[in-house]
């Protein structure tokens, strides 16, 4: 066995693997906001594993700690990377960020989970947008007011280059045009 003494272990842990991530040049997708992460990050998965060798994060492993985990499972036969990011107070998600580094980015709905850890949803919403400061591709809820005016001054201060993609039920690049719900399936019509 081979150890390694070191002053703070999750800090090594996610410095390792931002390392290891650093080795593959994939596409990898980060998702984040208050809930949805696991399920769209399923319905990717679903969609795609046919066609891509994916890596992704096992169950909800969005944390500080289960970042790395997810990560350190990259490896050389996988062609995409899908990984959640959860958070639960300021300064948590730039250590995040150094290990997925998203090429696309998702946000979801943004809600009262974790609130508690934000002085304000401005602050909780530009706390998950910083994942995305290396991406080159943002899909977001256009119908939240607040998530919009954030994501247009977060591209325009933070990466200029990044490219948006909006959904909305109203206005937006991909119209949510109706959902039709079932006891086993629902269907969205876009």
């Amino acid at each position: 066995a081979f150890f390694l003494e070191v002053k703070d272990v999750q800090a090594a842990l996610q410095a390792l693997s931002a390392y290891h991530r650093s080795h593959f040049h994939f596409p990898v997708i980060g998702i984040t906001g208050s809930n949805g992460k696991t399920i769209i990050k399923e319905w990717l998965y679903e969609s795609l594993h046919h066609d891509y060798n994916i890596v992704r994060s096992p169950k909800s492993y969005n944390s500080q700690i289960g970042v790395p985990l997810s990560v350190w499972q990259m490896n050389d036969v996988h062609n995409v990377g899908i990984f959640e990011a959860g958070i639960s107070q300021t300064g948590e998600m730039l250590r995040l960020q150094k290990m997925i580094d998203p090429e696309i980015g998702i946000i979801t709905y943004i809600g009262e989970a974790h609130a508690k850890g934000f002085s304000s949803k401005d602050e909780k919403i530009n706390e998950k947008l910083s994942l995305f400061i290396n991406s080159k591709l943002l899909i977001y809820n256009a119908d939240d007011e607040q998530l919009q005016q954030a994501v247009v001054k977060f591209r325009k201060e933070k990466n200029p280059a990044l490219q948006l993609l909006s959904i909305s039920y109203s206005e937006g690049d991909i119209l949510v045009k109706a959902v039709k719900k079932a006891p086993l399936r629902t269907e969205i019509e876009l």
